[in-house]
């Protein structure tokens, strides 16, 4: 007879995994027009076409910055080395929307840029000059790069960190130079790492959304808005939405397959660290440019443009409906954190004390939240709340004539219900690995003393991974900050978060009106780039 825990483990995995089936059914079986023969002919491959397009460039360009940057900062010691080192991480704090907005602001025809230079050259009109198209899809592929390469560069000087010293000075007594080493002794070793962060890439490249509908780039998830909310098909949107599906799980195949084909071990008895060589001259400062160029396009450029908007624009951060967004954000982020991290705990615990099989075969599958773009869980999530709702709302109203209205879809419920579900893999790898550094022996002495299986929840564990939960905490409240596609489809009517003021202000070319809203954005997301930063530091310390 299964345990409450066990059974209530299989319960929150199957909420988890329920947005997903619920996609895969909707797109098998279309109540509406089934419009995939139309799809094929006429815009999926344009969206397809543009989608692979822009993952393959921007995991390409991600790759070599963030790679590059990590064999710089752990090989080398050079002018800022200390400080670059957790500088190149920052961009992770900017949502690529909001490069996208800067981005455009700073170079389009009534920019500072052209602005400048026709001043300069005596250019009258846009007839006189050539100037490249802003909004295009090479702008997005360089937006989502610059923001999206710490990824890359986080797992892989973690990698280049764990290497040993000893290769490293084989290859230079032989001859080889810093290009050959780096070609032949630090990218193999580092290519599994280089891959998890290219795929983790090339799956937020797949989320997008506010990037690539302010440069008009068409892509799966932008198809998904447009075949759902301007066709109203929501089994079109549920089959684009599929192929998305389709593709993240070949990615995560693809990547996982790259690490069971590269695995390489330290066989020597005292792993000796790398000793960074210390440059001078010309060199010293070609290391500090390259690094700092990242960080300049990725955090230091777009947080300028958008901090001189929020100046000029003062009375815009005492405006109501700011106000109100802000607090619409710590409600439905709070509360989703709790609720996500409070599940998973339930979870893993429960997990560990079941003795069948089911619930450990679904605690895996409980991460494909993560990798599924928000515009894919919306899809899952609204309709079958919204015809639960309905029915619900006609029952209660047949039996007891009482219009209660749409109690889960007109609240604030569906949009939690996707913040749980796509950030509950971040909540779950916490819990798991901080209870795994528990030792097995004080649950079985609480246990032995009496002790119920709750008890030893609370006075046993908790004590001992709270500093985890709470990280654990924080980074999902981050991100559910951050996340627009799926607030943009479950949002209640006339409910604005943080993210979608930011987007629709800058979408209305009112860029100033959005200006704090990002401002605020951007605060939240460097909290979590220090977390990361102090996560990194206790683990590998100064050199």
């Amino acid at each position: 007879m299964p345990s409450l825990w066990s059974a209530g483990a299989v319960v929150i995995a199957v909420i988890v995994i329920l947005p997903i089936l619920s996609v895969l059914w909707i797109a098998l079986t279309p109540t509406s027009a089934n419009i995939w023969p139309h799809l094929i002919q006429t815009t999926l491959p344009r969206y397809l076409k543009n989608t692979l397009i822009l993952m393959g460039a921007v995991g390409l360009l991600t790759a070599m910055v963030g790679s590059g940057a990590a064999w710089i900062v752990t090989r080398y010691r050079f002018p800022g080395d200390r400080w670059l080192e957790w500088l190149l991480l920052l961009p992770l704090a900017i949502p690529a929307y909001v490069g996208a907005y800067a981005l455009v602001d700073l170079l389009e025809y009534a920019g500072p840029v052209q602005t400048w230079l026709r001043g300069l050259m005596g250019w009258k009109t846009a007839r006189d000059y050539w100037f490249p198209e802003i909004r295009s899809l090479g702008a997005a592929i360089l937006v989502l790069s610059a923001a999206l390469y710490p990824y890359v560069y986080l797992l892989t000087r973690a990698a280049f960190r764990e290497q040993s010293g000893g290769g490293e000075e084989v290859a230079r007594s032989l001859g080889a130079g810093p290009f050959a080493r780096f070609r032949r002794i630090g990218l193999p070793l580092a290519r599994p790492a280089i891959a998890a962060g290219v795929a983790v890439v090339m799956m937020e490249t797949i989320n997008d959304f506010g990037t690539v509908d302010y440069f008009a780039v068409q892509t799966l998830t932008t198809g998904i808005f447009s075949t759902w909310l301007d066709g109203n098909n929501a089994s079109g949107a549920a089959q684009i939405a599929c192929v998305i599906l389709t593709m993240v799980i070949l990615l995560v195949l693809l990547e996982k397959g790259s690490r069971r084909r590269s695995k390489f071990y330290n066989l020597g008895s005292r792993h000796r660290p790398v000793t960074r060589v210390r440059l001078t001259g010309v060199a010293a400062w070609a290391a500090t440019a390259l690094c700092a160029l990242p960080v300049l396009a990725g955090f230091v450029l777009p947080a300028g443009v958008i901090l001189s908007h929020a100046v000029d624009h003062a009375g815009a951060w005492t405006d109501p409906a700011l106000l109100s967004a802000l607090l619409n954000t710590l409600a439905v982020g709070g509360i989703a954190a709790v609720l996500t991290v409070l599940a998973a705990v339930f979870l893993v615990y429960g997990v560990r004390l079941s003795g069948h099989r089911l619930p450990r075969l679904l605690m895996p599958v409980t991460t494909i939240g993560y990798a599924a773009p928000g515009a894919v869980l919306g899809v899952g999530i609204l309709i079958p709340l919204a015809q639960l709702d309905h029915g619900l709302a006609d029952f209660v109203e047949g039996t007891l004539s009482v219009d209660i209205g749409l109690i889960l879809t007109g609240s604030a419920f569906a949009l939690v219900l996707a913040y749980c579900v796509r950030f509950f893999a971040i909540a779950q790898g916490a819990s798991d690995a901080a209870m795994g550094r528990v030792s097995p022996s004080l649950p079985m002495a609480a246990r032995s003393l009496g002790r119920s299986h709750r008890n030893v929840l609370g006075a046993v564990y908790f004590p001992l991974i709270r500093g985890t939960l709470a990280s654990a905490l924080l980074l999902v409240f981050v991100d559910c900050v951050k996340e627009l596609p799926a607030t943009l489809l479950l949002r209640p009517f006339n409910y604005d978060t943080l993210a979608t003021r930011v987007h629709e202000q800058a979408s209305l070319e009112r860029l100033g009106q959005a200006a704090p809203a990002a401002i605020l954005v951007i605060v939240v997301g460097l909290v979590a780039v220090g977390l990361l930063a102090r996560s990194s530091r206790e683990n590998w310390g100064r050199d």
